[in-house]
């Protein structure tokens, strides 16, 4: 038997191929309803992800009260879910790839909504902050772990815009945030729980209700397979298959019988890679701790070093400011509605607004006595609108990029995304007309698109068996640069708000100019696999 060229042009009536590679299989199964139903739930599990962490953002300012919240206390909420997520990437990382992207996913989305729920019902700080922390340790398995998970279901002709097609369905659930928000924090009603001594009011209730798409991600996620290139790599290349012909007649409508491909090519570069993971029956700490290891030293290695330190150093230059600059977006929006409602048609900076704000209060004051606070239990309706506007450029950015990425590139546009943005967020601190201002604010937030650009390159970097991990890492260090961004926001904009602004847009421009040292991915990943396979088989080697 020989392998199918993927190029091979189909008869009028399919004919059954002999052995197969994986690629060649996958396109086979062509594009359809099963694609579209998986990209879309991709998509729903990205915006779960925004709205358990960046949701605390409507929350804190109408819950200041409550869990008596200064500055710094607030920095910390902020920041708390993305040191979850930074301490337990490498574990989901290490788990979807030796273990499976689905087993992963399933079972954190569901951990992840139940801390969320618990946490709605804090009633002091220290408590918020733990059940926060264990939500982001959960919500990180799905964040990452998704991105490879949808792309093994497509080839490689379509895995960047399927990518891309997920983030739009993000960017559209991320509208929902705002548009949430705007329907339950304001309005005044609660009611008392005396178990807990607490009063239960909406910015409890939104917690909840934002955690909810976890939940229905779980469920829906329960009815799909696991990734038939996973399955493949751990040596069950008849599971593989059977998972290839159940999309097949799904996307088809035809009986899966009638898939053209018998037998798939062993993935062996994955098997060989598996077999240096110790025994579990021996130790199972030493199991966990060795095979962390052996799975993330290749990721160094001479051949993917490059690779994963830029991935890794842009991640976290997007996150800094795209998260980290996001987590006060609506204090500051707001701060500027308020402004501008009290006086109309005046010309000023964003930054003197936002000084003249927080320097009602003293510098460090720790804010003990609930009557020191200044307690509001609602939100400007333009806060809400501005951020809605946000995630509607989100919405379009990603659909733009799905459309134009195979034709000019991923380092081009991601050149452009981060500049641009970063350009923008330094030019907001000088403008005197706040609504421009805010704007200019809301652009430099834009710079999030160029994550979904980063992964895409991600995934078409590295070889299945390191693919899970490889993304997991690069944005562990990105959700990294979300806490090390929240703190230093928190940190210095009582003294230095312009600071703040420059230290995001400059490091965005640095990370624009990094994106170009990526190097290109080889034309197919699938190659090495099925020279290897070649190799065993025929005991010749690969002309």
């Amino acid at each position: 038997m020989a392998i199918v060229d993927s190029t091979e042009r189909r008869s009028s009536k399919p004919r059954k191929k002999g052995l197969a590679t994986f690629e060649t299989a996958l396109c086979e199964t062509k594009f359809g309803k099963f694609n579209y139903i998986l990209i879309f739930l991709s998509g729903v599990i990205l915006a779960n992800v925004l709205l358990e962490t960046l949701g605390i953002s409507f929350v804190l300012p109408v819950a200041q009260c409550d869990l008596k919240l200064t500055t710094q206390k607030k920095g910390i909420l902020h920041s708390i879910g993305f040191a979850g997520i930074i301490t337990s990437s490498h574990l989901w990382g290490f788990l979807a790839d030796t273990k499976g992207r689905r087993k992963v996913i399933l079972p954190t989305l569901v951990s992840g909504f139940i801390a969320s729920f618990l946490s709605s019902f804090s009633n002091e700080f220290w408590s918020m902050v733990i059940f926060r922390y264990i939500n982001g340790f959960f919500v990180s398995g799905g964040s990452a772990t998704i991105y490879a998970y949808l792309g093994e279901f497509h080839t490689a002709k379509t895995r960047s815009r399927a990518i891309m097609g997920a983030s739009v369905i993000f960017g559209m659930g991320a509208m929902v945030l705002p548009l949430l928000a705007m329907a339950i924090l304001n309005y005044e009603w609660s009611f008392h729980i005396d178990l807990l001594g607490i009063d239960y009011k909406p910015w409890r209730l939104l917690i909840v209700v934002l955690g909810l798409p976890g939940l229905l991600s779980a469920l829906c996620l329960y009815q799909l397979p696991e990734s038939p290139k996973f399955v493949l790599s751990i040596g069950k290349e008849e599971e593989s298959l059977n998972i290839l012909k159940n999309i097949f007649a799904i996307n088809t409508g035809k009986d899966k019988d009638e898939f053209s491909i018998i037998t798939i090519a062993p993935d062996l570069e994955s098997t060989i890679q598996r077999q240096n993971i110790p025994n579990l029956k021996s130790n199972p700490l030493t199991f966990v701790c060795k095979s962390m290891w052996n799975q993330t030293v290749p990721l160094f290695s001479k051949e993917f070093v490059r690779k994963t330190i830029l991935a890794c150093t842009i991640q976290f230059s997007i996150f800094f400011t795209s998260n980290g600059m996001y987590m006060w977006f609506p204090f500051i929006l707001n701060t500027m509605m308020e402004y501008s409602k009290n006086h109309p048609g005046q010309s000023v900076k964003m930054c003197d607004v936002v000084h003249e704000k927080l320097l009602k209060l003293p510098i460090g004051e720790t804010l003990e006595d609930d009557s020191e606070l200044t307690c509001s239990g609602k939100l400007e309706i333009d806060t809400f609108l501005h951020s809605l506007t946000l995630e509607v450029m989100y919405s379009v950015g990603f659909a733009i990029i799905g459309f134009i990425i195979n034709t000019i590139g991923k380092l081009p546009i991601l050149f452009f995304i981060m500049t641009g943005c970063g350009l923008c967020g330094i030019a907001s601190i000088y403008v005197t007309t706040p609504i421009i201002a805010v704007y200019l604010y809301i652009v430099l937030l834009v710079c999030g698109l160029a994550i979904a650009v980063v992964n895409a390159a991600t995934v078409d970097l590295y070889p299945t068996h390191l693919r899970a991990m490889a993304i997991c890492i690069s944005l562990m260090f990105g959700r990294l640069g979300s806490a090390v961004g929240a703190n230093v926001v928190g940190s210095i904009l009582d003294y230095s708000c312009e600071g703040t602004f420059y230290v995001s847009g400059l490091t965005l421009i640095l990370g624009g100019f990094l994106g170009f040292l990526i190097p290109k991915p080889p034309e197919n990943m699938e190659l090495r696999s099925r020279e290897s396979s070649l190799v065993s088989m025929t005991g010749n080697s690969p002309p």
